[in-house]
């Protein structure tokens, strides 16, 4: 077989280069540029250009040599190359955060899964190809500029827009109970996540996982805090991932100058069947955890139980 299957809507595509897709070309000092196979057209770079006939019919995985000696290789981008390089309206969830969200949140062949807001439509690509041919993937976006952005980026990776795949333009506190849908994961990719908690906690099946990228500490307190407040979720919990490359080269090992460091906070929870509770938190927050600045929700506290006196059996 000399490519996927059109039905696996995977964005994976095998075989000869053919005009209309899109490949990386890679130069000697590693600078990276993506572009469309048009027949008949040239790619330009500070080391001559290229022909475009040249790549196309060919299978990838190439050294091609330019007009002036420059060097390039030539693949196909892999969906973590794409989404860092694609047309943006809103910025994009990076690979590394999608793929925590991915496994973390533990999005499965075949699940109804709920994202808001859809931003460039990167996270989009990873739940879709996680879900597969026999899940959905709801997307609901507030901006109709980011939405279209979007809609153009998946179909350029997937190669037209995925069937499983349905983009809304509207709030998802509004649109998600109107739908009366029931699904198995909701992402929630949005600056106040916590107006959407009591949406999502009706659409999610009992077990089902809320998933929330917040990029600021004190979004992330208000989120966790409305999550405790309302009751019908497991203990939230809350975690960032930071990447650093390492430079490999003889006996001279050592970490890269450059790292991918804090993008986003990842927070995870359960959704409980209905009418069922977690149990209460049996600590004290810690001291000035809630301080008179403090304007979000607040927990009820339990108090620690008081010591028990007893006889000291040393005195006489």
């Amino acid at each position: 077989m000399n490519d996927v299957p059109a039905e696996a809507w995977s964005g994976v595509h095998r075989g000869p280069l053919r005009a209309g897709e899109w490949v990386r070309l890679v130069d000697a000092k590693g600078r990276k540029h993506n572009i469309e196979l048009v027949p008949g057209k040239r790619f330009f770079s500070n080391k001559g250009h290229l022909d475009h006939d040249d790549l196309i019919g060919r299978d990838e995985g190439f050294t091609l040599t330019s007009s002036s000696g420059g060097e390039y290789l030539v693949f196909r981008p892999l969906l973590s190359e794409f989404v860092v390089s694609m047309p943006r309206g809103a910025a994009v969830v990076y690979p590394k955060d999608a793929a925590q969200i991915v496994a973390l949140a533990d999005i499965f062949p075949g699940a109804d899964v709920v994202e808001a807001g859809v931003g460039s439509g990167a996270l989009t690509c990873s739940l879709l190809r996680a879900v597969g041919r026999y899940g959905t993937v709801s997307s609901f976006e507030r901006r109709e500029e980011f939405a279209e952005v979007a809609r153009k980026n998946v179909a350029q990776f997937f190669g037209g827009e995925p069937p499983m795949w349905s983009l809304t333009l509207g709030d998802l506190a509004e649109e998600l109970p109107a739908s009366g849908s029931r699904v198995d994961r909701v992402i929630l990719d949005m600056l106040a996540p916590w107006e959407c908690v009591t949406a999502a906690a009706d659409a999610l099946r009992p077990g089902g996982i809320l998933c929330a990228y917040v990029a600021t500490t004190t979004q992330l307190s208000r989120y966790v805090e409305t999550l405790r407040v309302h009751g019908g979720f497991t203990e939230p919990h809350a975690w960032e991932s930071l990447v650093r490359d390492w430079h490999v080269e003889g006996l001279a090992v050592r970490p890269g100058h450059k790292m991918i460091g804090h993008t986003a906070f990842l927070v995870t929870a359960r959704r409980m069947a209905p009418g069922e509770r977690p149990p209460r938190k049996t600590r004290r927050p810690a001291p000035g955890a809630y301080g008179p600045d403090y304007t979000g929700p607040r927990p009820t506290e339990v108090a620690r139980p008081e010591p028990v006196e007893t006889e000291d059996e040393s005195a006489d």
